[in-house]
């Protein structure tokens, strides 16, 4: 050190004497760090919750976080001394960087409920475009921890009237790579907004979600509402705006690696059950519903299923998975819910999803067992013509190849839905033997084609043997090894090799 550097009497590492002015960054540094701000953090474990850098430890490569504008303050200088502002709005409310998750880059956003209410402030718009840039020029994903209340009115140190011009929200819905949102607490207006614009949504129980705050409903002359009412998790979760539920914040960043893993392409060590299961797995009754997670369980890697949108859409189930490690993105028709019938909430889901894997690059399985298209004038009333145009549109746009095993029933449009828009659209379409090809339900096809002739014959029991004898016809010509022997279908399999002709034809 030269003569004219003041000391501070301070050590630093090694014994080397501190500087006045490196004392002061160090200072300021420490200042952002949970020990020194033991009542917020005091209070944020009194409420069974963690603090951001908790979370955030929890959720990168220990010794990756590089962090952006960490000693940046709420822009209210005009109003408030500096030295308050350190204090009082560390980081300004929102803790913005980059780091790995399972060694690949990943931006994260995360704002500090502990400060302002985690409100999103002029200079934390700048930070949090800052880092959106970076995402789009190197192309990563991004976690943004949305816990908050929106946007700050008290910022004054601006030359804007509201804030319009902000481009934070445009950016976030610019990028092309996974953006994951964590909704823990009450998280309302701008802050469900970038929870709202990611791909993948993750609530803790206990959340609020409202895209405007208690002030916001009551100005609006709706009455008074307190935060936890505004948008429970519940109400969320059948609405299809979260995607999975967390049971705590830790439990969040457990899932949102989870993902990051399927997105970031690259396979992992996996193993998986006796393939031969899969021959049992299904009802002798061919009446009878199942569960098509238990198939879902079997066919893909060990515990490597992760749902999105369980309670959204139910008679269609979206979900990553992995097969012999490798990612994948998974549709299947769901037999306990309107007899997997796609209705166009189930559709609306399968598109959002299909656009996803192909924007992320995974490949597709998608395992039917349809009796088509939901119908009738109730079924109209929900825009079901549009939500099924825009999911042939989504197949039949996919980028990354699909494989259809047909498990069951294959009926009409909804079957040719779930391949992508037809069954010579998939890179490979399988059946297993239990599979049933149709125009329509097979029941219903006889009733139409030969009403004039059940109605000829007066005697209901000839009636009824003639019915059945039809049917019987019906599914002899509809079986799968009738559709693959038309070419309909490129095989017929046995359940228990479904694994290795999937690893074959994608990998």
């Amino acid at each position: 050190m030269s003569g004219d550097e003041p000391s501070t009497g301070k050590t630093a590492a090694g014994g080397d004497p501190v500087p006045a002015e490196l004392a002061e960054v160090l200072e300021r540094q420490a200042g952002l760090l949970d020990p020194a701000r033991a009542d917020a953090t005091a209070r944020r474990h009194a409420a069974g919750r963690r603090t951001v850098r908790e979370n955030l430890a929890d959720l990168l490569d220990e010794g990756t976080w590089l962090e952006y504008g960490g000693l940046a303050v709420a822009a209210q200088r005009s109003r408030r001394p500096l030295a308050e502002l350190t204090e009082a709005t560390p980081a300004d409310g929102v803790i913005v960087g980059a780091g790995r998750v399972g060694g690949a880059r990943v931006g994260a956003v995360a704002y500090d409920y502990t400060v302002l209410a985690g409100t999103q402030g002029l200079t934390g718009h700048r930070k949090t475009d800052r880092l959106f840039a970076i995402a789009a020029r190197e192309d990563l994903p991004v976690v943004i921890f949305a816990e908050g209340g929106g946007g700050r009115p008290s910022d004054t140190d601006h030359p804007t009237v509201a804030g319009l011009e902000l481009t934070t929200f445009a950016s976030l819905a610019r990028l092309r790579s996974l953006r994951v949102g964590i909704a823990a607490g009450f998280c309302f207006a701008g802050n469900a907004a970038l929870l709202g614009t990611c791909d993948v949504t993750i609530g803790v129980a206990g959340a609020s979600i409202g895209m405007g705050g208690p002030a916001m409903v009551e100005a609006a002359g709706l009455g008074t509402v307190a935060p936890q009412d505004v948008g429970p998790l519940e109400v969320h979760l059948a609405s299809g705006a979260v995607d999975i539920r967390a049971a705590d914040d830790a439990d969040a960043v457990r899932l949102a690696r989870l993902v990051l893993g399927y997105a970031n392409g690259q396979p992992v060590n996996g193993r998986h059950e006796d393939q031969r299961r899969l021959r049992r797995v299904m009802p002798e009754n061919r009446r009878r519903a199942y569960d098509v997670r238990a198939v879902m369980r079997l066919l893909f890697d060990v515990e490597s299923v992760l749902e999105l949108r369980e309670r959204h859409g139910r008679s269609l189930v979206t979900a990553f998975a992995r097969l012999d490690g490798h990612p994948v993105g998974v549709i299947a028709n769901n037999p306990l819910h309107r007899a997997g019938a796609i209705d166009a909430t189930a559709a609306g889901k399968a598109t959002r999803f299909l656009r996803l894997c192909d924007r992320l690059g995974l490949p597709v399985v998608s395992l039917c067992d349809t009796p088509g298209i939901m119908v009738g004038p109730d079924a109209e009333r929900t825009g079901l013509v549009r939500a099924v145009g825009e999911l042939f549109t989504a197949g039949a746009s996919l980028r990354t190849p699909q494989v259809t095993v047909v498990l069951r029933k294959a009926y009409g449009l909804g079957a040719m839905a779930m391949a992508g828009g037809s069954f010579h659209e998939s890179r490979l379409t399988l059946a297993w033997p239990t599979g049933e090809v149709g125009a329509m339900g097979l029941e219903g096809a006889v009733r139409l084609a030969h009403r004039r002739e059940l109605a000829a014959i007066a005697d209901d029991a000839e009636r009824q043997r003639r019915y059945d004898e039809l049917v019987a016809l019906a599914y002899a010509r509809g079986k799968a090894l009738s559709a693959a022997a038309s070419f309909e279908l490129d095989d017929v399999v046995d359940p228990a090799d479904t694994r290795t002709r999937l690893l074959a034809a994608l990998f």
